[in-house]
């Protein structure tokens, strides 16, 4: 969709119109460091009120992404040969395509800028015992020391249905220990989470958003199917990433998670699924998005047309051709207040 700025920075947005249209080609640091190896059932879950963290108030960002005018935001992984993350690219190294006509950048970050980053995580049956002991502690670990205090994020879990247990809290830390009591049981809906999840990205505060989901099974108990949810994505910004937990010999084939069908729904958003085969493989998994994260580029361009509720392709290039991009291949161009 064409997202204009979050209604927390709306205010803002005059005086720091002219910020935008001379953003410094700053010099990047180094990412931080994240690719080193390393009670119920949810419809039971205790309620919101009585688990989640409590919000911190709203506070300013950090000046890096303002805008009074519609703007589409593509945000752009970068990578080499290696497969290394190539940070540090100025904004003519890039150019962005809809429909196949090239577009002006009028707005680019190559510096990091906050995220609003939304966790999913399977409370299934299949989750009991050591792997939710694992899943704690790699989450744990991801909101403490992995994500900026400038960042905010939910947390969401579900088995046969999905329930939020702490909303948008600014300070990812405040997180840490929501998990406790929370005893796996029941089937799972990855789908009907991750559509569950969707609409809680119209209230975000920042410009940037990305969706983790944490899964050890196959889908046996959504009302959602693949086409829908792709179709919905369509109409958000967030990077998806799906850690999808396979450990061969502990289920039938049939009940294993089907990374295929994962991958559909990550790759279009320009995110991935990466499969592990043991929860202790979380923290370093983790860790490579927190990475990934913090390297993103920001590309802002005024579409060419107003909003008409079509699809439109989206393309990014880079001057080097030995480096290969990851971003959202395309958008569904609707005007603010249209969703169902």
């Amino acid at each position: 969709m064409i997202r204009p700025a979050p209604r927390s920075l709306l205010a803002a947005a005059s005086c720091l119109s002219l910020w935008c249209a001379t953003v410094p080609h700053a010099q990047v640091p180094a990412p931080h460091p994240g690719t080193q190896p390393a009670s119920q059932q949810a419809g039971a879950l205790p309620s919101t009120s009585e688990q989640s963290a409590t919000p911190r108030p709203r506070q300013p960002a950090p000046p890096s992404w303002r805008t009074g005018v519609d703007v589409v935001s593509v945000a752009v992984t970068v990578t080499d040969a290696q497969g290394r993350l190539v940070t540090g690219l100025p904004r003519e190294a890039f150019s962005v395509f809809e429909d196949g006509a090239e577009q002006p950048i009028t707005q680019f970050v190559n510096q990091r800028v906050p995220v609003s980053l939304g966790i999913l995580l399977d409370v299934s049956e299949s989750m009991t015992g050591p792997r939710m002991d694992d899943a704690r502690f790699a989450l744990g670990r991801f909101v403490n020391d992995l994500l900026s205090q400038d960042d905010e994020a939910f947390l969401m879990v579900f088995n046969h249905r999905p329930r939020v247990i702490a909303p948008w809290t600014l300070q990812p830390g405040r997180l840490a220990g929501q998990l406790d009591g929370v005893i796996p049981t029941g089937g799972t809906a990855v789908y009907d989470a991750i559509a569950e999840a969707l609409p809680l990205y119209a209230r975000r505060a920042h410009q940037r958003a990305a969706l983790v989901v944490i899964s050890d099974g196959a889908d046996t108990a959504s009302d959602t199917d693949t086409r829908t949810l792709r179709s919905r994505l369509r109409r958000e910004d967030a990077f998806v990433y799906a850690l999808a937990v396979d450990a061969p010999g502990r289920r039938p084939v049939s009940g294993r998670v089907d990374p295929y069908a994962l991958r559909a729904i990550t790759d279009e958003s320009g995110g991935y699924t990466e499969v592990v085969h043991d929860t202790s493989e979380l923290v370093p998994a983790t860790a490579r998005i927190a990475e990934e994260l913090n390297a993103q580029y920001l590309l802002g361009y005024v579409p060419p047309h107003k909003a008409d509720s079509t699809f439109h392709s989206i393309r990014v290039r880079v001057k080097d051709a030995t480096y290969k991009l990851r971003s959202r291949r395309g958008y569904v161009a609707e005007a603010q207040g249209t969703r169902e």
